[in-house]
């Protein structure tokens, strides 16, 4: 393919450059094949304009930046507008548009973009289609599974995985489309078939400065994202974001709730500590929805799989049947049961509405049971993010919580007990109890050390991750691996014989 194929009239290069032919497209230098277009731009960590010298002796075609060409590249120098959104558009052309042969759907939100994703996948496969997801835990192409760096890859990995899928048969693919994502343009000009949208809370406060460029920035996906308008706009009505963009959508809209008025709605719910069972009242009938997945807050993520899974043309009773599939999503609301006499959930609640939506969960349970018992918490919260949600958590936490143990979450570059102090600042105005213990695993066990019959110990904030980062080091952690141990170490879940 010429590399005037891939841009548009706004790319400045010499003209001689257009009609040359490359070989493929990439942005990490050491990938980088003879006639590859190397595409520079700022990451997280470096800038990829420092390996622009690397590139050019591993024979790239060009260098394609939103930056001047300096003097000595500007004969394979291409400057565009936007460097992601450029490497998007190229990479969509250049694999010959996979967008256009799937049907792609996109969920966006604070809170509940891994379990619906999960929950629509497990749907689609039900229904005996090959797909696609990428999400938080991992990307999941065909059969195959990657672990995932970023909720949302770089706009050329999904394409590569996208032109696999249409290549292996595939039909479908569901994506996790993080605020972060939209605003560097991963999904830059990716037509999209359906749009999801969860809800709308506090996070990302550290990028995005403000609620409302926040809010921009999950818009985006409604409105297109670069691409075409998507076809159909799920949205859920219970959120106050979501009853405002219900009413300016250019897409056919379908909307959700628990709350009377959405489109699909769940009816006589019952809740249980790992059971979800409601009726969900759809344009196209009843449907009785029973989920493995318990927490009161899921009622939502379960409506929004469904009513995506509508937009797809699934019947009803295949969409049950999936949904009864999926037994679990990792780290989301995740028991861990050794036999021991109380409750121990491991939840990836790192935003004040994610851990108020947790111990709500959790007090429901305690308020269903006939013995009392007590909610444990441990939580922490991220270093070098957004320190305004701190106190906010802590509050809520102190509110909610009958013990809070303030522990390390990923504190970075940042001093444990200085995040922790942020965290105090809210606990101090409800006067709740609590304890600081900065090392996670000595938190984990304190708190499961104190566990009585009927309690509830919660552990917060890092769900399925199995790194933590401390400084400039990231060493192997997983609550679940570590509360596991711990309660062996107390004597359950160990079963010995005697000689």
């Amino acid at each position: 393919m010429k590399i005037g194929d891939l841009f548009d009239r706004r790319a400045l290069c010499q003209t001689g450059l257009r009609h040359k032919s490359i070989h493929g497209l990439q942005y990490d230098s050491r990938k980088l094949e003879p006639d590859d277009l190397f595409f520079a731009f700022p990451g997280e960590h470096v800038d990829g304009h420092q390996f622009i010298p690397a590139a050019l002796d591993a024979g790239a075609a060009a260098i394609v930046s939103q930056r001047n060409a300096p003097a000595p590249h500007s004969e394979q120098w291409i400057q565009v507008p936007h460097d992601r959104q450029a490497l998007a558009n190229a990479a969509l052309r250049f694999y010959g548009r996979p967008d256009h042969q799937l049907k792609l759907t996109g969920v966006t939100g604070t809170n509940g973009k891994t379990s619906t994703v999960h929950l629509l996948d497990s749907i689609l496969e039900n229904a005996g289609l090959l797909t696609a997801r990428f999400g938080t835990i991992e990307h999941k192409i065909g059969r195959r599974h990657f672990r995932a760096v970023n909720t949302t890859p770089e706009s050329l990995d999904i394409v590569r995985f996208l032109a696999d899928l249409v290549a292996e048969g595939g039909s479908h693919a569901s994506f996790e489309a993080s605020s972060h994502a939209l605003d560097l343009g991963r999904v830059y000009g990716f037509d999209f078939h359906t749009v999801v949208f969860t809800n709308l809370s506090r996070d990302h406060l550290d990028y995005h400065q403000t609620m409302e460029e926040y809010a921009a920035a999950k818009r985006r996906l409604l409105q297109g994202a670069g691409g075409e308008t998507p076809r159909y706009a799920v949205i859920n009505r219970d959120d106050p974001v979501g009853r405002e963009w219900l009413d300016t959508s250019s897409s056919e809209t379908l909307s959700f709730g628990v709350q009377p008025g959405a489109d699909i709605v769940a009816e006589n719910v019952d809740v249980r500590l790992s059971s979800l069972h409601f009726r969900a009242a759809t344009p196209r009938g009843s449907l009785e929805v029973r989920s493995s997945l318990g927490g009161v807050f899921n009622i939502s993520n379960l409506l929004a799989a469904i009513t995506a899974a509508l937009t797809l043309d699934i019947d009803l009773d295949t969409i049950g049947e999936g949904i009864e599939a999926c037994r679990a999503v990792p780290g989301r609301f995740e028991l861990i049961d050794e036999g021991q006499p109380f409750i121990v959930i491991v939840d990836y609640a790192h935003t004040d509405d994610a851990l108020r939506n947790l111990l709500e969960a959790a007090r429901e349970l305690l308020g269903r049971s006939n013995r009392p018992g007590r909610i444990l918490t441990v939580f922490g919260c991220g270093g070098d993010r957004d320190r305004t949600k701190r106190p906010v958590m802590g509050e809520i936490a102190g509110r909610l919580s009958d013990l809070v143990i303030l522990t390390s979450d990923n504190p970075r570059s940042e001093n444990p007990l200085n995040i922790i102090n942020d965290i105090r600042v809210g606990l101090g105005r409800v006067e709740s109890k609590h304890e600081i213990e900065a090392d996670r695993a000595a938190a984990i066990r304190r708190a499961v050390s104190q566990g009585q019959a009927g309690d509830i110990v919660l552990l917060a904030g890092k769900g399925h991750e199995t790194t933590q980062t401390i400084g400039g080091e990231v060493i192997s952690f997983d609550d679940r691996e570590t509360v596991r141990g711990v309660l062996h170490e107390l004597g359950y879940g160990v079963h010995s014989e005697a000689g």
